[in-house]
């Protein structure tokens, strides 16, 4: 299978993303990607009260164009992440997988929320945003994909799920930082794809965005053995890989740390109380 990761510059202006994600898309197609993916807030990438404001359904004109791409050029489309309409005061950042017939395979909405200092600037998703709490794996075609957005990649736990429930790659869409990037991005995506012996599609925003963001960029493909099969330059482009799954084959049989875990030993750290 063909695949590409779509890298953009996103910013507040949504019919300009937009416009960007399509030429992309098609290129990517075009060049005979089977699979494309966004990277997270393709549509909109903003500061917290402007990406609620700017929240759509999952009927809103963001996702319908993107099912209309799909189910034009004939491909397995992942439409990153947008800000998803809920009710209340947040939105969902929400990430949908479609199919070439331009119909929803999964919806799965970011669990983690990106609450952390970096760079010298204070992230607080929560604040805006409703972290979901279902794991997500679909088929797609002959395999399964597991579904995960941006801060989710650090924690390994999720994607071993992913893994166990069958998942042969994982979507990475992601708008990872660069002051978290420059030393944290191809090390996590590496590692992700050899504990779970799993190909990693990781599309990323790149460059400068209103009011203070800063993307890493240098989205990534990459096979179960951590080889990086593909990273994109610092400008909005694709990337594409051809994804042999005889490798992954090969690679769980002759080192089958899945099959070689011991769950029973495994004990998640339970807290106590008492004093002392």
């Amino acid at each position: 299978m063909l695949v590409a990761a779509v890298q953009l510059n996103s910013n507040g202006d949504k019919e300009r993303n937009l416009a960007a994600a399509e030429r992309l898309v098609r290129a990517a197609a075009a060049d005979g990607a089977e699979l494309v993916a966004l990277p997270e807030k393709w549509n909109l990438l903003a500061d917290g009260a402007e990406l609620v404001a700017g929240a759509e359904p999952l009927d809103g004109p963001s996702l319908s164009g993107a099912r209309g791409w799909a189910r034009e050029l004939g491909i397995y489309l992942l439409a990153g992440s947008i800000s998803e309409r809920g009710e209340g005061e947040k939105a969902s950042n929400t990430s949908v997988l479609i199919d070439p017939q331009g119909e929803d395979l999964a919806v799965y909405r970011k669990i983690h929320m990106f609450d952390v200092d970096a760079g010298g600037v204070s992230y607080r998703e929560s604040v805006h945003e409703r972290a979901g709490n279902e794991v997500v794996a679909a088929p797609a075609g002959d395999l399964v994909a597991g579904l995960t957005v941006c801060y989710d990649l650090r924690f390994p736990e999720l994607v071993r799920i992913l893994a166990l429930r069958g998942a042969r790659l994982i979507l990475v869409p992601s708008a990872f930082t660069l002051a978290t990037g420059r030393d944290h991005w191809e090390v996590l995506l590496r590692a992700r794809a050899i504990e779970n012996q799993l190909f990693v599609i990781a599309p990323n925003q790149v460059g400068e965005a209103p009011p203070h963001y800063s993307s890493f960029g240098r989205s990534m493909i990459v096979d179960p053995w951590g080889v990086v099969l593909a990273t994109a330059p610092d400008e909005e482009c694709f990337v594409a890989a051809e994804l042999d799954f005889a490798v992954l084959d090969r690679v769980r049989e002759q080192l089958p740390s899945l099959a070689n875990r011991q769950p029973g030993a495994y004990a998640w750290p339970q807290e106590t109380g008492g004093e002392g």
